[in-house]
């Protein structure tokens, strides 16, 4: 009977395999774009195996793309001289079809212009309709503060007045009292 594996062991066999399984897709799909005859590069083979940019430039992947790239560079050399004695209508339909993936590609890029643009100004609206909100709620804060202000200095003005009376009266009082006091001593002493 074997013993129990490791929660580490677990994880490091599961991360091996994950390893493996990517690298497979990357050689998978450098093969494929190879078989179709597309252009292999580092960037479209992460793409088309969806695996990060980091493994398609890692030792033993990064061999096999390069290997590929040098098959379509010699292809494509053959291909070169090969088209040298095309018939000129072949090479008519290439140059059109290059005008027309040009084009194409203008197209894409302007399109993808109008839909940031127009994704830019939604946000903008979001946001000018959001602080239009904002500024409501701070401008009713505002006059709410006001008024309270308000209400704080007429409160402060009446106890001011107030305060003024009973000092008036307090100074009312002791007059009064040094008088009596005056009188009773004055009275006292005959």
């Amino acid at each position: 009977m074997s013993e129990p594996r490791t929660p580490a062991q677990v994880l490091r066999e599961a991360r091996q395999k994950d390893s493996r399984d990517k690298r497979a897709r990357v050689l998978s799909v450098v093969d494929q774009l190879v078989a179709d005859d597309e252009p292999v590069t580092f960037t479209g083979v992460a793409r088309a195996a969806n695996v990060s940019h980091w493994l398609v430039y890692a030792e033993g992947v990064r061999e096999h793309i390069e290997a590929a790239r040098r098959r379509q560079g010699r292809h494509a050399a053959n291909d070169a001289r090969a088209g040298a004695n095309a018939p000129a209508g072949w090479k008519v339909e290439k140059r059109l079809l290059q005008e027309d993936n040009r084009r194409l590609r203008e197209e894409v890029e302007r399109l993808k212009g109008a839909v940031r643009r127009s994704l830019g100004q939604q946000l903008d609206q979001f946001g000018a309709s959001d602080l239009g909100v904002r500024v409501d709620e701070l401008t009713e804060d505002n006059l709410r503060l006001q008024g309270e202000r308000d209400e704080a200095l007429a409160r402060v003005k009446e106890l001011t007045t107030q305060l003024s009376e009973v000092e008036d009266d307090l100074v009312s009082a002791r007059t009064s009292l040094r008088r009596m006091i005056r009188a009773e001593n004055q009275g006292t002493g005959q």
